[in-house]
Formats: structure tokens, sequence, C-alpha cells
């Protein structure tokens, strides 16, 4: 067994990106792991370390050196290796290029064949004569989208590179990594401590850098101490922090000691809308806002510094002072647009486009409107309001506040409805039209909002698909996965009855004229949305095949093929699941291979066998009951009363041969096998059951 050491490899920058550079190093770590083990190079763990300055990672217990393999080549297969008894030259080209004589060679017997191989031991090289190749594979395979160069020098990074770490155990690996010589030399804090810290092993880093170089250099450990340090910050002034995980991440990645600054702005300011003061405070400065108990704004912020300052107040003024522009122009935004009403942006959206080959944003705003005074109808909410929404919904995209704050449309424009005296309906369907707006988001939760978030989605689904520019692999640039989903779960999610299908058809039919390029495209949106379906069941750890066996009978309702797959869930734990379902596939394959046309419903004067008037008798006597469970949508209750026709279908099969001779006779059976599927049909294809 190989002796052991524990390895650093660490690359010092100039500051990284701050949003990149949580990816970068888990791809770093990832990287170099991904390199040892590929050239079988055995290790315990990996600790990535990641600061703004600095990737790096520590592996500890690396082999000293790669085991020896064995090689084996295969040559040219013994039928073709001989030509009169003599070697082939095929061979004795093979033999050559090993090194070796014919004689030499071994001989490979399989199922497939036989070959001449040649076997040889290649001995192990040492770790540090590889790990040079494996950083610089690591560092070319970063997931940069554009590299920089500096200096008079060629090389390529996503910063300028001042110093790179190589120990291996207390030995500095002789290599140069982008035009800098490796050495046991890293840096500590820039201004607390700016001098080299040499380091005399490689498992001295994370202590050196955090007792001598002010230093915390574990991306996670600094992150949780920025959270304690804002959360401690916020006590003392009698508020609570709110801390938004992407932000936390950003702030960790720009700082290597954290000290937290808090700040406070005049109370004037709080006459904005909170969320625009946010959106200034942690867009620009990177501040983290403070709220009450009650959940209001504070007039106050928590900053994080990178130095510990002798001066605090100093630094608590800078931050004050360069905040108060900030909010003021929030302020002006706020007062300017109040000065007009959202309704006076109509006119200014026919000016811009929502798609080349789909019109304006107004144009799409109208077809919006029509299709959400519907579905507000059809969910019991005042079809005016659904249309007036609709027609609203994008004027806030035209304002100074969303034109600064992109982040802020929808909320905004409930801001704004408001201060127009628009109904609350009508004011909440604006924040609400955007939601979900990614994976896990809130749902709309109003009438009004769940219409207009609604039909939104589906006008841009129609629209993409209609003119040719549906998803395809990877490529998705208009969200129309998202859309789709997003529609699933307000639908199923919110319990709404709609005829999705219904809805589809109207939004292709707002389109003008020509524009849909294909008749059928709400069909084929349809079917998009539905194989949407499976990845949402997939998620919550459905079976594949309930619903599978539900969407092959294309229910038009989301929240009506929620209940079925639901039911048949439920259904497939029964002790006669197993047998109708293979009773299900036998009629079905049965009447796929039946040319011949026979009656719709069978005739029980035509039987002959008293099992076959059981089975009709069994069919009748349930069939109120079970119209009764449909209507409702108690559709595990329906297929626990099909469940009771186990026996007369199981005794049906076993006593009656269903290809009768007589035409007359076989097509009644057939007629009454299809009846007894027609009435699972009716919830789900259970022949598609894997039981």
């Amino acid at each position: 067994m190989s002796d052991t050491r524990d390895l650093l490899i660490e690359i010092g920058t100039e500051e990284l990106p701050p949003k990149a550079l949580e990816g970068l190093s888990e791809a770093f770590s990832s990287a170099i792991c991904g390199g040892l083990e590929q050239q079988e190079i055995a290790y315990n763990i990996a600790t990535p370390y990641a600061t703004p300055r600095r990737l790096a990672v520590l592996l500890k217990g690396v082999a000293t050196f790669q085991p020896d393999r064995e090689i084996e080549r295969r040559g040219p297969a013994l039928a073709a290796a001989f030509k009169d008894g003599q070697p082939s030259p095929a061979l004795l080209g093979f033999a050559r290029s090993c090194g070796v004589e014919v004689d030499a060679l071994s001989k490979l017997e399989t199922d497939k064949g036989s070959w001449f191989v040649y076997r040889s031991l290649q001995k192990g090289q040492a770790t540090e004569k590889l790990v040079p190749a494996i950083v610089e594979a690591a560092l070319a395979a970063l997931p940069i989208p554009k590299r920089m160069r500096w200096g008079s020098t060629n090389f390529e990074f996503v910063r300028p590179v001042h110093w790179v770490v190589l120990l291996f155990g207390k030995d500095v690996i002789e290599a140069e990594i982008l035009g800098i010589k490796a050495g046991r030399e890293t840096r500590g804090h820039r201004f607390h401590h700016p001098e080299p810290l040499v380091l005399a092993n490689a498992d001295d880093y994370g202590k050196a850098l955090e007792k001598q170089g002010y230093v915390i250099p574990v991306f996670s450990t600094r992150r949780e101490r920025v959270r304690l340090l804002v959360e401690e910050a916020a006590d003392l002034l009698d508020g609570q922090a709110v801390i938004d995980e992407a932000l936390l991440s950003e702030v960790t990645s720009l700082v290597e000691y954290p000290v937290a600054i808090t700040g406070s702005f005049e109370e004037k300011f709080l006459s904005v809308p909170a969320e625009a003061l946010i959106a200034s405070m942690k867009g620009h400065q990177k501040y983290f806002h403070v709220v009450s108990a009650e959940g209001k704004l504070l007039p106050n912020f928590i900053a994080i510094s990178n130095l510990q300052s002798t001066q605090p107040d100093v630094v608590r003024a800078g931050n004050e002072r360069v905040i108060r522009p900030r909010l003021s122009d929030a302020a002006f935004f706020w007062g300017q647009d109040c000065a007009h009403a959202l309704e006076q942006h109509l006119d200014t959206l026919k000016t811009v486009v929502f798609q080349n080959a789909l019109g304006t944003l107004y144009e799409k705003s109208q077809r919006v409107a029509e299709l959400s005074g519907t579905i507000a109808k059809v969910l019991g909410a005042s079809e005016l309001h659904g249309i007036r929404a609709a027609q609203l919904s994008k004027c806030d995209l035209m304002s100074n506040m969303v034109g600064e704050f992109p982040e802020l449309q929808g909320i905004m424009g409930e801001y704004y409805a408001r201060h127009d005296g628009e109904h609350e309906a009508v004011a909440v369907a604006l924040r609400e039209q955007y939601m979900p707006r990614f994976a896990g988001d809130a749902l709309p939760s109003t009438p009004i909002g769940q219409a207009v978030a609604i039909a939104d989605k589906l006008d841009t689904l129609v629209g993409i698909f209609g003119i040719g520019q549906p998803p395809t692999g990877d490529k998705d640039p208009f969200g129309l996965r998202r859309a789709a989903l997003g529609v699933l779960r307000i639908a199923i999610e919110q319990k709404l009855p709609l005829d999705l299908l219904a809805l589809l058809q109207q939004a292709q039919a707002a389109y003008p004229a020509g524009v849909i390029k294909v008749e059928d495209t709400y069909l084929q949106v349809f079917d998009f949305m539905l194989e949407r379906l499976r990845s949402y069941y997939q998620d919550q750890g459905v079976h594949y095949d309930s619903v599978d066996a539900v969407l092959s009978c294309r229910p038009h309702s989301p929240l009506d093929a929620d209940k079925r797959i639901r039911g048949v869930e439920a259904f497939r734990s029964l002790p006669a699941a197993v047998s109708l379902a293979s009773a299900n596939k036998r009629v079905h394959n049965l009447l796929k291979k039946t040319e011949q046309t026979f009656p719709q419903h069978p005739e029980a004067a035509l039987f002959t066998e008293e099992a076959e008037r059981q089975l009709h008798q069994a069919l009748t006597a349930q069939q109120g009951q079970l119209e009764a469970y449909l209507q409702q949508g108690n559709y595990a209750e329906a297929l626990q009363l099909l469940a009771g026709l186990r026996e007369s279908v199981d005794t049906f099969f076993e006593k009656v041969m269903v290809m009768d001779e007589n035409p007359t006779i076989r097509n009644n059976r057939l007629a009454l096998l299809q009846t007894m599927r027609a009435q699972f049909l009716k919830i789900a294809d259970i022949s598609r059951l894997q039981l």
C-alpha cells in the first residue's frame, strides 16, 4: 500500500465575480477530484475553499503513486493471424508495435471469438508528476463564459492570477500554472494581512488563513458567519433581518473577513413602496433590510464590510451617505409614476414589440383580456374585472420604477392600480399575474389573479408554438416549459375546474388570421402540457404508469386528471387491481385484433353462458352508482366499485370462449367486453398499469 500525503492546490487571483464564485469553487473541486480518480489516484476527502481572491481545494490522504496497472492490447483475431502456417503481416505488425516477438503474445478466448493480445504491467507514476496536468485541465474546464488576458502573456482566466500554491505534504510540486511558478506562499487579507503566509505543510492552510491571515476560507462557514452577524445586528435595532439567500451568497463572495455595519435613513422615504426601497438597497448596495415584528420595513439597513475598521462610525456614515441618493431616486420615480394613471400607458404599449411575429404588448394584453374574462367567469368571479386586470397587466412595464428595477414588474402595477382607484381585485391580480415565477414559488390566490396568470401563459404558449418555435432539447428561450407547468400547478393546486383544451382553442382563435401557421396548434400545446404533467407527478413520486393510464385518456381538465391519477394510485393497492389490469390488457388486445364490427352494446338474449349473464348483470347493477361517482369526481370510489367486477370478469374468462365460431355470439361477447372496458376508460386505461 502506497504512502499518502495531503495535497493543497490554490489559485490566487484578483477579485472573482461574486455571483459566480460558489459555482466556480464547486466546479474546480469536482474537476480536481475527477482528475485524480481518472488517474486512479486514491484520496480520502476533498475540502473546497473559495474567497474573493482564491479558489483552492485540500485533499486528505492522497496516494503518492498511482497503482501499477495491467495494460491489455487486443490484436488480430486468431482466424486471420496465420496464412499457410506463417504469421500474417497483421500479426507481425501488431507484435512489432508492442515491441515483442509473436511468441510473447497471449490469446484471449471469448464467446464472440479468439484474439491475440499483449499484456504488460505499467508502473504507476508519482502523483506529483501528474498533478500539474490535472490542475490545468480543471482550470480549462471551469464554466467561465468569457476569459480575460492580463499583462503581456497569452494566458487566459476569469481574473488575473497572482500566485499558485501546490503543496504535497511538506513538498512544493514544481510546476508553472497560468504563467505563475507554484510555491508554498499564500496571501492573507488584502488589508489586514497583505504579507505572504508561508505554509510548512498542506494541512496548515485553513488554520493559517483564519488565525493569521484574517480570512475565513471555507465558503459555507463564511456564509453562516455573515448570517449570524446580520441577525445579531438586527437584534440591536429591535428588528428582524430579512435574509435573501441569493443576496447572502453574493455578499459572502465579496468578503474574506465579514464585519456587520448598521445604518439608517430618513423615515420620509418610507412613503415609497417598501419593495422599491428594498430593491434599491439590495440591488445597488448589497444591504440587508430590517423589518418590525409586524413585518413593516424599518428605516435601517445592515451592510457587510470586508474589514474591521478602527473608525466604525466613519464607515457607517459612508454607507448612509451612498444609500441616500439611491433612495431619493426611488422616491422620485414613485412621484413621477403616480402623476400618470396606468391606463395612460396603454398607447405606449403599442410601440413595444412582444415578439416580431406576434405583435406588440398592447395586442397581447388585448388577447389576454378576452381569455382572462372567460376564465374569471368560469371561476365565479367578475368577467369585467378579469378583462380590466389583463388590459392593465403590462402597463407598469412603462413606468420609471420598473425601468430601473425590472424585478418589480407586477408588484409596482399593484401599487399604481391602488393609487388610481382601481378595484382591489384588479390591483392584486397585477401582482399575481407572473406567479409562479420559479419552481416552488407561491401561486396566485385570487380568482382574477389566477385568470390573468393562466390567460397570459396560454397566450404565450399558443403564440410561440404557432410560429414554429417550440422548445427543443435544452433550449427554451421563452420559458414555455415553466409557463406550462405554472398553468398546471395553478389549476391543480388551487382546484380550478378549467377545460384546458377549450381555453387553448380560444387562445388560438384570438390571434389575427395568418399569424398562427399551424391550424391545430392548440392540440400541439395541449399534448406538450400533458407531457409537463408527467414531469410534475414524477417529482412527487407518483407511479409513472398511473400517470400514463390517465393521460392516455387525454382528460381536458388538469384538476380532473389529478383526481383520476389519485384514484388510480389508490386502486393499484386493492386486491383486485392485478387481475382487473390483466383482464383489461387482454380485452384491449382482443379488440385491437378484431377486424369486424360489432354492436356498441351487447344483447342479453344472445348470451349462451351463465358467466356472460353474470358479468352483464354486474355491469348493469353498478351503472347508476358509477355515473354518480364520475359526476362528483370521486374516482377512487368509482374504481373501488369497479373492483367489484373482479369475480365476474375472472369467471367470464375462465368459462367463456370469446372468439366463438358463431359470429353473432362472438360479436355479442366482444360488445360485452367493450362495455366493461369502457367503464374503466371513463377514468383511466388500467391495462397500462405494470402491476
